[in-house]
């Protein structure tokens, strides 16, 4: 098996430049580390993670932090994290944060303390105050992947654009009796839900429709969607014409509820979601596209940048959702 010692020879150089043009720290001229990296590549020589560590103070290793794994959002995210670190050799950790769980607490009291990673990306990590303390407290950069973002860098769509563009479709079809879906469960208001209802809420006020708002709160997910719009549109006297969905998973289980309770969804129920998830397109339905894998890559970007400049400053990077017509929207039909 070839060492650091073999690569040296090869490329003409002592053992200290070829460690050098390796782990990228010290001084080396371009050419020299090209001619290091081309007799590295023909020895099959990979320098082990510990020798780079000691080398260049750094873990090569990213933690990522998320409630779950296994739903749309987060799983797009981490996809859109994975690509670009494999890309730079760079090792991923994660650590599934699921709400109100034991492991949850031990993530945020122990493992993250250990600081086995060169920096921290947080996805959808809206944290109690002990948690967020904790994350400051770790010395690591992070960025956030919407979420908390109170002292870190922070990549997210507009989400009071996403809701207010929605709203303004469904306003411009004519639609006047106009139901927000989803969020809002129990005590806790995710930042995300919050900045839609608000979003929802002005367009309405600049319709002139402000004393029509109605928010109809329901858990974010097809279940959640699917029984509050059961209770919603089972009486024909206060069902409304269209639907803001807080995401479109909550739009998708009111879709569901629609067509079980015989209310043709654009001919009676006009519904407009956010995220463009996997199901949209299955569903027809309207939606506000969000780029989650996007978003995840943006996050290494920016958290790459801040590691190469510790004192960068915060910073937010906000992307556009665009308005995706498809055909669960229509014009109000004429009684």
């Amino acid at each position: 098996m070839s060492g650091i010692a073999d690569v040296a020879a090869l490329a003409g150089v002592s053992k200290a430049t070829a460690s050098r043009a390796l782990t990228g720290s010290g001084h080396v001229s371009q050419a020299t580390r090209s001619r290091v990296l081309d007799a590295a590549a023909s020895l099959g020589y990979v320098p082990s993670t510990s020798a780079v560590s000691l080398a260049t103070g750094r873990t090569r290793n990213v933690g990522v932090v998320m409630p779950y794994v296994n739903r749309w959002f987060f799983a797009e995210v981490l996809e859109g994290i994975q690509q670009p670190l494999l890309e730079r050799g760079l090792d991923l950790t994660l650590y599934d944060a699921k709400p109100g769980t034991e492991g949850r607490a031990r993530i945020f009291d122990d493992f993250l303390a250990r600081k086995r990673f060169d920096g921290l990306i947080a996805v959808g990590l809206e944290p109690e105050d002990r948690e967020l303390q904790r994350l400051m407290q770790i010395g690591r950069p992070i960025v956030s992947v919407v979420g908390a973002d109170e002292g870190s860098s922070v990549v997210s769509i507009d989400d009071d654009y996403a809701a207010r563009r929605a709203t303004e479709h469904l306003i411009a079809l004519g639609h006047t009796d106009i139901v927000f879906l989803g969020g809002g469960v129990g005590e806790h208001w995710a930042q995300v839900d919050r900045r839609r209802l608000t979003g929802y809420e002005a367009a309405m006020a600049e319709a002139g429709l402000a004393s029509t708002t109605r928010h109809v709160r329901s858990e974010v997910s097809i279940p959640g969607g699917y029984d509050a719009a059961v209770d919603l549109l089972g009486d024909s006297r206060t069902r409304p014409s269209a639907l803001v969905a807080v995401c479109d998973e909550v739009a998708i289980g009111a879709i569901i509820a629609s067509r079980r309770l015989g209310v043709p969804v654009p001919g009676a129920l006009s519904v407009v979601g956010i995220d463009d998830h996997e199901y949209a397109e299955m569903f027809s339905l309207t939606t506000l596209q969000q780029l989650p894998r996007q978003q995840g890559a943006a996050a290494v970007e920016l958290l790459l940048a801040h590691l190469d400049e510790p004192h960068r400053p915060p910073t937010s990077v906000q992307m556009q959702a665009r308005l995706i017509v498809r055909s669960s929207t229509s014009a109000l039909a004429q009684a």
